[in-house]
């Protein structure tokens, strides 16, 4: 493809060079640039790309696209305004434009993007129309999971896997689109039949996120100038704020009178194997709806993806809502894993002192017998955050197991004696187990009956980081193994 195809869209500053040179591929990491490719500058928090574009240049790139002046001769240069928007509206040219083929769904929110775009994805399943996702999990196709280091990945990597949807015939792409991920501009160029808003807390402040609560909130409402319709949870209090400048028509759902989407008498569902939740919904769709994940958050992801899902009118029947959301399994989000025994053990990407908290007052509903929590925090993160994972543990909690989560180059010890400190002032229950596995097996060793057991934190990842770098750790093969040799010890000692 010519280098002015792929420009036609971007706001050019100036140009040097021939703008007809043939164009292999687009690259924005210059250890990956090649013979023939274009190379963009993107300026990161730790990393600036204009300072590797000779680099890039060595290996082959004939064009590089910059937003600062660079010293470069016999090459072509192109002058932007901001090379991660301009990236985002080349990538769709040189992928042919995807997203005009699909029919496109954007989830912002603080929480429950990955859970929705699940539900929903379970919903248009039954509703014969093929999904994937693109989100905190991964590139979810069906079965096939590729891994993500982002919620939302680079531009380029969002065109490339749109466009590998098309090829492999699906009709809808489900995108998380995190605050920073409208904020870099990683899904610039793309006019969503359909944004989704769930909800709005404090997080991602920070250095490297987002400078204070004002940013983050007018970051999320990006999305809602960039699509077509938007459906939107009327009872967070930052519904008018997320709506400001608003252009698309506007769909609402929630508890409150009035709504397009309406959810009433919700009540808990308590079966041996699993926690969920029951509600009838009424407005645009009437049924009673049984969803397969605990807690009243959980039905307003249900109430959103409904509403999105309704959209297509009278493609989703209400068995396909139905069968949808009973039959959801959701990998990392209050992920129950089978046990041969009478308590309930499950897997939850809780992080922060919001999640802890809802995670555990939500469980606390179920009237468990003891509501165990395992969890750490990660190392070279806020310090504030482990201080009120510890908080809300020992209010919410009846016993807590210490442990690590993804410390890094940090000592496991050192975070859990900041966890400790909160702990302490709240006369929470608590024990200490630095390494992960060995927290995981005294958990297994001591559950009982009617008991629930969090294991918090890891959610959907396979994988911890310490100071050797990212290692393998699925906690289900964990789980798994431990329930092994309590069974096996079990069976020697009815012997």
């Amino acid at each position: 493809m010519q280098l002015k195809n792929l420009l036609l869209k971007v706001e050019v500053l100036s140009f040097c060079g021939n703008p007809n040179i043939e164009i292999s591929d687009i690259v924005y990491d210059s250890r990956r640039a090649f013979a023939g490719c274009v190379f963009v500058c993107l300026k990161g928090n730790s990393e600036d790309g204009h300072d590797f574009a000779k680099d890039a240049v060595k290996k082959g790139a004939v064009a590089v696209v910059a937003s600062e002046k660079l010293d470069l001769e016999d090459i072509v240069v192109v002058y932007v305004e901001n090379t991660r928007k301009s990236l985002a509206i080349m990538s769709a040219a040189f992928f042919s434009y995807p997203a005009l083929e699909l029919l496109t769904i954007a989830i912002t929110g603080t929480k429950g993007k990955t859970t929705c775009a699940f539900m929903m994805q379970s919903i248009l399943k039954f509703s014969s129309i093929r999904a994937a996702t693109i989100g905190t999990v991964g590139v979810v196709f069906d079965d096939e999971i590729i891994k993500l280091n982002n919620t939302t990945p680079e531009s380029y990597d969002v065109q490339k896997y749109l466009r590998a949807m098309v090829d492999r015939g699906y009709e809808c792409a489900i995108i998380e689109v995190s605050s920073l991920g409208l904020k870099w501009h990683r899904v610039e160029g793309i006019f969503f039949d359909y944004g989704l808003f769930t909800n709005f807390s404090s997080d991602h402040i920070g250095e490297n996120e987002h400078k204070n609560l004002r940013e983050y909130l007018e970051c999320k409402s990006m999305l809602f100038r960039q699509c077509r319709k938007g459906i939107l949870n009327l009872d967070d209090e930052n519904f008018n704020e997320i709506l400001k400048d608003h252009t698309c028509e506007i769909v609402t759902f929630g508890f409150t009178k009035g709504v397009d989407f309406l959810a009433s008498n919700s009540h808990l569902l308590s079966k041996s194997e699993s926690l969920g939740v029951r509600f009838n919904l009424s407005g645009e769709r009437n049924l009673v709806v049984d969803v397969s994940v605990p807690g009243k958050f959980s039905v307003y992801n249900a109430l959103a993806s409904i509403a999105v899902c309704c959209q297509l009118k009278n493609r989703i029947p209400d068995k396909a809502i139905i069968l949808g959301l009973d039959k959801i399994k959701i990998r990392g989000r209050v992920e129950v894993v089978k046990t041969p025994f009478d308590y309930i053990l499950m897997i939850d990407f809780a992080h922060n002192a919001i999640s802890m908290k809802s995670i555990l007052t939500t469980l606390r509903e179920y009237k468990p017998s003891r509501l165990i929590v395992l969890f750490g925090s990660g190392g070279e993160r806020s310090k504030v955050r482990r201080l009120e994972m510890g908080e809300m543990a020992g209010k919410f909690a009846d016993f807590s197991i210490l442990t690590s989560d993804n410390p890094r180059s940090e000592n496991e010890l050192d975070i859990i004696d900041d966890i400790r400190k909160s702990m302490d002032k709240t006369g929470g229950n608590y024990v200490v187990f630095p390494n992960r596995v060995d927290a995981i097996n005294h958990c297994v060793r001591i559950a009982k009956r009617g008991d629930i057991i969090v294991l918090a934190g890891k959610g959907h990842e396979d994988y911890q980081y310490t100071k050797n770098g990212k290692e393998h750790f699925d906690e289900r093969e964990i789980v798994a193994a431990a329930l092994k040799r309590v069974i096996n010890c079990t069976s020697q000692n009815d012997a």
